[in-house]
């Protein structure tokens, strides 16, 4: 099981996402699951926002926050 984390900072809170891949012996996927969370710098505490079971899931969030930037950022703040 491989599990990829990416920490996307912020000027108020930063987002991580959580990647996990699960393949068998012959490289077939097995399970994915991509998860997208809100750090707040404060506390240091994790709030789910999105989660996804599609394969590639996460590069699309990543590439939704280097599209869009900080409009990206404050849509997920009223999340």
């Amino acid at each position: 099981m491989e599990v990829r984390t990416t920490t996307i900072p912020g000027l108020t809170f930063s987002v991580q996402v959580e990647e996990v891949n699960y393949r068998d012996s012959f490289g077939g996927l097995i399970c994915y699951m991509a998860t997208l969370y809100r750090i707040d710098m404060k506390t240091s505490a994790r709030h789910l926002i999105r989660r996804s079971r599609i394969p590639g899931a996460a590069a699309e969030m990543k590439r939704e926050f280097e599209r869009d930037g900080i409009q990206a950022f404050r849509r997920l703040e009223r999340a």
